[in-house]
């Protein structure tokens, strides 16, 4: 059985490690080896040290074993991040994730949620209740733009 828990910023290694495990896993059939290669390449952003810090991490972790995690923007309403170890796939640990970021994002006051969605990620948020406004170029650090869809979720 795996708890929730507030992600600290110690764990951004091993967070953006797992990161680059699910993109490396989920995304392969999806992207090109050159987008691919840029994005698993690209070290943490300042701004996940900033979310995290602030209280907008949440681990899903099994006797210390971490198994998820999601990352909610709560000034802006996006959801930075969801991720989940790719061996642990299909438990429902990324649903239960996002819940979190919902009912945190609930909590701080936002009204709507967003997210560019990678293109093998659309069908997972719009089992959550996300809709596509449209697809577009994710703008990467690296300079590439990354195929995308721009979801959203108004919150009740």
């Amino acid at each position: 059985m795996f708890v929730l828990r507030p992600a600290y910023p110690e764990e951004i290694p091993l967070l953006w490690a797992l990161r680059t495990r699910a993109v490396a896993h989920a995304c392969a059939a999806h992207y090109s080896a050159a987008v691919l290669a840029a994005w698993l390449s690209s070290p943490p952003p300042a701004s996940l040290h900033q979310l995290v810090a602030q209280g907008g991490g949440i681990v899903a972790e099994d006797d210390a074993r971490l198994l998820g995690y999601g990352v909610l923007n709560a000034a802006s309403g996006e959801v930075d991040a969801v991720f989940v170890e790719p061996a642990q796939h299909g438990r429902g640990i990324g649903a239960l994730l996002l819940k979190a970021v919902k009912d945190a994002a609930r909590a701080a006051g936002c009204g709507r949620l967003f997210l560019p969605a990678s293109l093998n990620a659309v069908p997972f948020y719009g089992r959550a209740g996300f809709t596509a406004v449209r697809e577009e170029m994710y703008p990467h650090r690296s300079g590439i733009g990354i195929p995308s869809v721009l979801m959203e979720k108004l919150l009740g």
